[in-house]
């Protein structure tokens, strides 16, 4: 084989126009052939035992392919570039990050490669193709790069948010790489305690109950009559039959929003449940309306659908 051709031209364009050396060899190309190619112009050396089509277009994906390519099996795509997989909010969209066992552990890759003595079968997952190290690993491997807090807490609530992580798994994962000696993520520890929401102002309304000494409420309770789903609530405080709702700086502003929001306000006081909202100004503005609030309705043994009065809101 002297051109590139049939099959090997679709495993190149199955891997963003890198090939192997195993690829070559599975296709029958000898060393005389490859140097064939290399010298047509047709082949390029990209990194140890890999090589790309010339003029195939650069991009992440392909450099993630080239790294987990050089590296061989049991390689992973890890921490910011596994974020970046994970589709984490405020994940970095240029990172190009792999990690390895560290008996296997090599120079010859041209991109960051991380090394480590525990990568468990748990920790190991494929997103788009890729080997990948899982969202709760993911997680805890950031946490050790020290990223800023409002980016880890936004990596958690990713995961939380799409149900490829939660909190409790997490602290599992965490204590059992700490058992081996290995981490001491203090910063992870602390984020974990009102982790659980959907987003950065549910996770502010999970410190500010915390830090007022409040029951800690279920998150993200689902309501259901038979099988129809009518509602899934960001808290619920079960023993008092009290849902929390908050809702962000723009909040729901056109009428169809208004009028579901009614719906569901009024299919979930049907059910027992009475129903609290706050903003966004509310929860970090006026903390201790917040508190005052729910505190006086956790207090109260009344069933039904009952709503503080709100400011009027600012022209």
């Amino acid at each position: 084989m002297t051109g590139m051709e049939g099959g090997l031209a679709q495993r190149a364009a199955e891997q963003y126009g890198l090939l192997s050396l195993a690829d070559l060899a599975e296709h029958g190309v000898s060393r005389g052939a490859r140097r064939h190619l290399v010298e047509s112009r047709q082949l390029e050396l990209m990194a140890r035992n890999v090589y790309g089509v010339v003029g195939s277009p650069a991009s992440i994906e392909r450099d993630l392919r080239l790294g987990l390519l050089c590296l061989g099996p049991g390689a992973l795509v890890s921490h910011e570039a596994a974020a970046r997989l994970h589709r984490f909010d405020r994940a970095r969209p240029d990172a190009v990050e792999f990690t390895v066992i560290r008996s296997r552990r090599s120079a010859a890759c041209p991109f960051t490669v991380h090394s480590t003595e525990v990568l468990g079968r748990l920790d190991r997952v494929t997103v788009d193709g890729f080997a990948c190290t899982s969202a709760t690993r993911t997680i805890i491997d950031v946490a050790r790069l020290r990223i800023p807090a409002i980016r880890l807490e936004a990596a958690i609530d990713s995961a939380v948010r799409t149900g490829a992580s939660s909190p409790v798994t997490l602290a599992a994962r965490l204590a059992d790489l700490r058992g081996r000696g290995r981490w001491g993520c203090r910063l992870l520890d602390v984020l974990l305690e009102d982790s659980g929401g959907h987003t950065r102002l549910e996770r502010l309304f999970l410190a500010l109950v915390r830090r007022a000494g409040l029951p800690r409420p279920r998150t993200q309770v689902i309501h259901r009559r038979g099988t129809r789903t009518f509602a899934r609530v960001d808290f619920c405080f079960d023993e008092r039959d009290l849902v929390v709702e908050v809702s962000g700086q723009h909040g729901h502003a056109s009428d169809a929003d208004r009028s579901r929001d009614a719906q569901r306000r009024n299919e979930l006081r049907d059910v027992g449940r009475r129903v609290l909202e706050f903003t966004w100004r509310d929860v970090t503005r006026r903390p201790d309306h917040v508190i005052s609030i729910l505190t006086t309705a956790l207090d109260s043994s009344s069933s039904g659908f009952w709503l503080p009065q709100q400011p009027q809101a600012r022209r």
